[in-house]
């Protein structure tokens, strides 16, 4: 259905909790290297419960690698820096829904190459940003509401 893409994760808790969303919504996960965390972490491991067998996983060693191997995708990014709600825009099955890890975000270089399609969670002002599991989950659902949560029951 769409894709969600961690670039250089670095809490196995929350990678763990988005294995699980994405085992639930039938999404595949796309891990970006380096990782904060070994894919044999227990915390990892007990985060995603036993929905680890229902899960498409992929690595890679960058981001331009994720678009070179799918390069007629489309993809959105998220950053508290964006001006454009994630609500904004129609989703598509297939598409890229990238974050950023936990403590930087994405990154000047990514960003910029995207210009046109950051978006972001509106949130209060003056806060920093929501729990990395907690936006993806976010986006998800919403991009599911906007297709009719085809592949669900």
């Amino acid at each position: 259905m769409f894709n969600i893409v961690l670039v250089e994760p670095e809490i196995p808790q929350n990678t763990g909790n988005i294995s699980r969303t994405c085992a639930v919504t039938g999404c595949r996960l796309h891990l970006v290297r380096p990782l904060g965390f070994s894919v044999d972490d227990r915390q990892l491991k007990r985060a995603g419960l036993d929905y680890w067998k229902d899960l498409e996983i992929f690595y890679y060693d960058s981001f331009e690698e994720v678009e070179a191997k799918h390069p007629d995708s489309r993809f959105f990014l998220y950053s508290t820096h964006a001006v454009k709600s994630y609500a904004e825009v129609s989703y598509e099955e297939g598409d890229f829904l990238v974050f950023g890890k936990e403590t930087a975000g994405l990154g000047e270089r990514i960003l910029s190459a995207h210009k046109d399609s950051i978006l972001r969670i509106p949130m209060r002002p003056n806060e920093r940003s929501l729990n990395l599991s907690n936006s993806v989950a976010i986006v998800v659902y919403e991009a599911f509401r906007q297709i009719g949560f085809k592949g669900m029951e």
